[in-house]
């Protein structure tokens, strides 16, 4: 499993034309599925990222977590951050889990998020999105968990 997170001043979702969710200040996480992948991997992150000190204290140093802000979390599946550039210039998605069990742990990684008492929206899985945002830093990070 893989989570891309950015820190965000506010971030939309649109999908077709129509503004489908927003968030104030928190963070965008783009949530890619692997095969192997369990609600584990799914629990780990969740509990990872909401507790991640990536926001500014009063010294402007970064120790504030999502949960010490009060911020919110804009949710948005990625398969493509499964995708494999190594060889040629076509990325392969062998990697990427099939879209019923990635979408069951996308909805379980929701939920973990929300079980925290982080306000979230999200996107809608396997949809043409477009995703707006406000990078605040810019902060960004790639998190990982493995299966084992």
């Amino acid at each position: 499993m893989k989570v891309l997170i950015q820190r965000v001043k506010k971030a939309s979702v649109t999908i077709e034309n129509k503004l489908y969710s927003e968030i104030e200040s928190g963070i965008l996480a783009l949530v890619g599925i692997e095969k192997g992948d369990s609600t584990e991997q799914v629990e780990k992150l969740a509990k990872k990222i909401v507790n991640l000190r990536i926001f500014p204290d009063e010294n402007d140093k970064m120790n504030l977590s999502l949960i010490d802000t009060s911020g919110e979390m804009l949710i948005v599946s990625q398969f493509t951050l499964c995708g494999d550039c190594k060889k040629g210039t076509r990325p392969s998605f062998d990697k990427s889990a099939p879209p019923e069990v990635a979408n069951e742990l996308y909805e379980y990684f929701i939920k973990e998020v929300q079980s925290y008492g982080i306000k979230t929206g999200t996107g809608v899985f396997g949809a043409m999105m477009e995703v707006e945002l406000i990078n605040d830093g810019p902060v960004t990070f790639m998190l990982e968990a493995h299966n084992g």
